[in-house]
């Protein structure tokens, strides 16, 4: 099964880094779309804001430096937690988009 994303966005605003109980170190943020699209041969604008979170070892290198900032991400969507169905995406690579 495919569960892939790859989305270009602003960090509206990114929370201080935590640690689950399991040690795990877990950066959440909270990302800003916005893009013109094809879509049935018209042009549309869109936006989108969604929640994304970067657990492991990459998320104290990025905490604190990714606020504000225009990156390009890609990870996977999972729900928030067994009782929350509410989308999240799961960062595996980040990366700063010159611009």
């Amino acid at each position: 099964m495919l569960n892939r994303l790859q989305l270009t966005a602003t960090v509206e605003r990114e929370a201080e880094l935590r640690y689950t109980p399991a040690g795990l170190p877990v950066l959440e943020m909270w990302l800003k779309h916005q893009s013109r699209q094809r879509e049935a041969d018209l042009e549309r604008d869109v936006a989108c804001e969604i929640q994304a979170v970067l657990i492991g070892k990459e998320a104290p290198r990025w905490s604190g430096k990714l606020a504000g900032q225009q990156i390009a991400a890609s990870g996977f969507l999972a729900q928030r937690s067994l009782r929350n169905p509410r989308l999240v995406l799961h960062i595996e690579h980040v990366e700063f988009v010159k611009g």
